[in-house]
């Protein structure tokens, strides 16, 4: 088994990596809370996580995956404070919660799909675990790790040796100051840093979906699903659990310490997070009006695989500043490729030692901390390689186990739907695609009808479709 690394969140440093069970890994990823869509920021965080377990793979690990799916019980507020989201997309939309949570479900994968993601093995509501919720919060409180107080069921830090288990000595110093300076304190707690496990209807009384419990009529709190979901689907122990950079505190840290208490052992050794997706304005979120997805990219004539390279060029570890100048600049390089690819010739014999020699430099970029833009440097590599187009094409399959940007599949259609068009002609159709769709953004419909009247008088007539900007000879 190749040498494969990434960076351990709990350890703060870049560790080899090695499972449980030789050759088989056990990865949960934290899933979406569908009260809303997933921003395209959100569909980062996915995108990384899926090189990572198809890099996995490629390295020749069995790989099982597991995803939640939030449809109760996560507040507007991460320290149990403030409105359901869940019950605020209901009101905002005069829907039911199942039915806001089934719409805005098949709208995230939807995007999900788009962008080349493969779908976990296992996808489960929290909704279909709360017996399972139930029993841990009943173990915990056996135990002595939780206790009752106005109604509801709180997780006791204090029975901890480290709570902050992710976080440095400064680190720890500030996130207590930030808990001591929760706007609104719960009078219940304890401790500052203490969580809800299970809400009564002494939190809301109104709340759309509850059951019954041992301590009254209620509802699990958020971080509860995850190392429920976890157990039931993949054991006691898990190799690896991913999520963003946000979810880390509070999320991932109660995580740990209700799932460590319940099983009184070490429940997963490695922590993958993946950076922000900032715009200029800053971190992408729902908060801020309009919400970015790539459904909405696709609407302006994008390819979501564009996005998807787009991520790909950057280290997940990084920040990645989101522009449409910088998307234009990976629709151009991503349209250059299957050019490129739908150019090669198909007869002819792969040679094997030169795609070898070229999948090993593949794994080793990507068992290197999952440096995706160094596999994407090898691709084009490769596609200059002194060999022939059976091998490069047999390359480009290859590599796209984990790249998963069609490029084969956008090449034939390339070469079916527009033959004889040459990459000069195809480079000015899309840069003028990109122009009208910044024209549309900016509400320039004049322009935007200008620049289609351009392509006409060239024999290009562009059609606006629901998967994105189709193009065809007059």
């Amino acid at each position: 088994m190749n040498r494969f690394t990434f960076f351990n969140t709990l350890k703060r440093e870049v560790e080899e990596f090695h499972p449980r069970e030789e050759g088989k890994v056990g990865i949960y990823t934290c899933g979406p809370t569908v009260y809303h869509f997933a921003h395209i920021g959100n569909i980062r965080t996915y995108i990384m996580q899926d090189a990572l377990i198809k890099s996995l793979e490629y390295a020749g690990y069995e790989v099982k995956r597991v995803m939640n799916i939030t449809d109760v019980g996560h507040l507007s507020s991460d320290a149990d404070t403030g409105e359901d989201k869940m019950v605020a997309g209901a009101k905002r939309e005069n829907k039911t919660v199942m039915e806001i949570a089934k719409f805005y479900t098949d709208a995230f994968f939807k995007d999900f799909d788009a962008v080349g993601n493969k779908r976990p093995d296992v996808i489960e509501p929290a909704t279909n675990c709360i017996s399972e919720f139930i029993h841990m919060v009943e173990v915990l409180l056996e135990k002595g790790y939780a206790y009752v107080a106005g109604g509801n069921v709180y997780f006791d830090t204090s029975k901890l040796e480290d709570y902050y288990v992710f976080s440095s000595s400064v680190e720890k110093e500030a996130l207590e100051v930030g808990v001591r300076d929760d706007v609104e304190e719960d009078v219940n707690k304890k401790n500052k840093t203490d969580f809800v496990l299970w809400f009564t209807k002494s939190k809301f009384e109104d709340q759309a979906l509850k059951w019954e419990s041992p301590w009254g009529v209620g509802y699990p709190g958020w971080h509860i699903e995850c190392s429920c979901i976890s157990m039931k689907h993949l054991g006691e122990y898990i190799d690896i659990h991913c999520g963003g950079v946000d979810n880390i505190f509070p999320h991932h840290t109660n995580e740990i310490a209700q799932s460590e208490a319940y099983l009184g052992h070490e429940w997963c050794k490695y922590w993958f997070h993946s950076n922000h997706l900032n715009d200029q304005s800053g971190k992408m979120s729902k908060s801020k009006g309009a919400i970015l997805t790539v459904s909405v990219l696709q609407e302006k004539g994008y390819d979501p695989l564009v996005y998807r390279l787009f991520c790909l060029q950057s280290h997940y570890r990084k920040p990645l500043v989101f522009s449409y100048e910088n998307l234009d600049n990976a629709a151009a390089s991503y349209n250059k490729l299957v050019k490129r690819v739908s150019e090669f010739k198909k007869d002819g014999e792969v040679d094997e030692k030169v795609k070898a020699d070229y999948e090993a430099k593949f794994l080793d970029a990507i068992s290197n901390d999952l440096n995706t833009a160094m596999a994407i440097t090898i691709l084009y590599d490769a596609l200059k390689a002194d060999t022939n187009d059976a091998t490069k094409l047999a390359l480009v399959e290859s590599f796209d186990r984990v790249l998963s940007l069609d490029l084969t599949g956008h090449a034939n259609a390339l070469a079916y739907a527009a033959p004889g068009v040459d990459a000069e002609l195809e480079a000015y159709i899309q840069e003028a695609i990109a122009r009208r769709a910044e024209a549309k953004k900016a509400k320039d419909f004049a322009t935007a009808d200008a620049i289609r009247d351009e392509l006409l008088s060239k024999g290009i007539v562009i059609k606006d479709t629901r998967e994105g900007v189709v193009w065809s000879r007059a």
